[in-house]
């Protein structure tokens, strides 16, 4: 494949994704085969079986490379099965730190799969990098974060953090799923390797399932063994999907993050919402240093909201243009209960400790009119 140089946009677009040599075709095409004739044993066009790899993948993994700014993409069927690849590569007896403000499927992995297994997890409640350096031991081999984190968005300095990585011989891998490369790029921060679940932004659309893993060509040597391995990898049609998604990314981000503070300015008028967690505003305890290390704050507003469960009900019963469900980074918006969904999967006790209770909400803001996404919340509150 061809490098292609310029603008983000542009790279969005093109990258990886030059016309077909047979046909012309300026879409990618979508390889929908199990696997490839061989001229000889052993000797073939650079595939042979789908799992091992597939064209439409591959344009797909050297798009994603491109928009990090690492050397090398593998895509994963999942963001968790991104996130397994990953921590597979220790060994039983590895500490892995984290904060505790986390993804519920991260924490699940890591405290119900790879713990039995011989992992050893740590969440640190305050996430500075002086608390992360204090907690370094000789084990210590990775340090996977967030930034923003999910759902309480905190905002974790990256570049600090990896140099407490690297001068501790350990890793620092971020989980870049709230931001988008459009908006943060963690690897120029100084990250040995960043993950996402490509369901989310880079997908864009609510209509696929994904992930992915980027950085170094030696630091993903035992990731891209595990892809193959294992066999976590995603079909050809999911990975022109989320091609098809990545084309429109910077535009809209664009959008999400318009509506988001606006939406977040207004929050903080009503008297029925107690706190509003969006870095974009000033009293945002993590606003200046998002503003340093991300280019726009991001389409994600957490509320904890007043009025008890009745309130709560209400709300959920009377929103119209934003939708409760799962997920998020999709063209339209999401109200997530994290206590119930997400994040059920943290003991309670943990969960009301991290500041998840039942009066938390998430909100991923799409790319609606914002007039229709105020009055939706605004008749949803009265």
């Amino acid at each position: 494949m061809k490098h292609i140089s310029g603008g983000f946009s542009t790279r969005a677009i093109h990258a990886g994704q030059e016309p077909d040599s047979s046909t012309g075709a300026i879409m990618t095409p979508i390889f929908a085969s199990s696997t490839f004739a061989q001229e000889s044993p052993g000797k073939h066009k650079g595939y042979e079986y789908s799992r091992s790899g597939n064209p439409t993948r591959a344009a797909l993994e050297h798009c994603l490379a491109s928009l990090e700014g690492g050397e090398q993409g593998l895509a994963f069927a999942s963001g968790l099965a991104a996130t397994a690849a990953v921590l597979s590569s220790l060994k039983p007896g590895d500490e892995v730190l984290a904060p505790a403000d986390l993804y519920g499927g991260t924490f699940r992995i890591l405290d119900k799969v790879f713990k039995p297994w011989g992992l050893v997890p740590r969440f640190l409640d305050i996430p500075t990098p002086e608390e992360f350096a204090k907690a370094m031991t000789p084990a210590t081999r990775l340090i996977w974060i967030e930034t923003p984190t999910n759902p309480l968005l905190q905002i974790l300095d990256i570049r600090k953090l990896a140099e407490v990585a690297k001068g501790n011989g350990a890793m620092l891998v971020v989980d870049n799923t709230f931001a988008s490369p459009c908006l943060q790029r963690p690897l120029e921060l100084g990250a040995d390797l960043v993950v996402h679940s490509t369901t989310k932004y880079l997908g864009g659309h609510s209509d696929v399932v994904g992930g992915a893993v980027i950085g170094s060509s030696e630091k993903l040597k035992p990731i891209r063994f595990n892809q193959n391995a294992a066999g976590g990898v995603p079909g050809p049609f999911d990975c022109f999907l989320v091609l098809r998604g990545i084309k429109t990314l910077a535009v809209r981000m664009e959008r999400h993050c318009q509506n988001a503070m606006n939406l977040a300015e207004w929050l903080q008028t009503r008297k029925e919402v107690e706190r509003v967690y969006y870095p974009g505003l000033i009293s945002h305890p993590g606003h200046a240093l998002a503003k340093a290390q991300m280019s726009g704050f991001g389409g994600m507003i957490s509320i904890r909201l007043k009025g008890g469960q009745a309130a709560l009900g209400k709300f959920f019963q009377r929103i119209e243009v934003f939708t409760l469900a799962e997920s998020l980074g999709g063209v339209e918006s999401l109200v997530c209960h994290p206590a119930t969904m997400t994040h059920a999967s943290i003991p309670a006790e943990q969960r009301l400790a991290r500041g998840i209770d039942d009066f938390l909400l998430r909100l991923s803001i799409g790319i609606e009119d914002f007039e229709d996404l105020r009055n939706d919340l605004k008749s949803a509150f009265e």
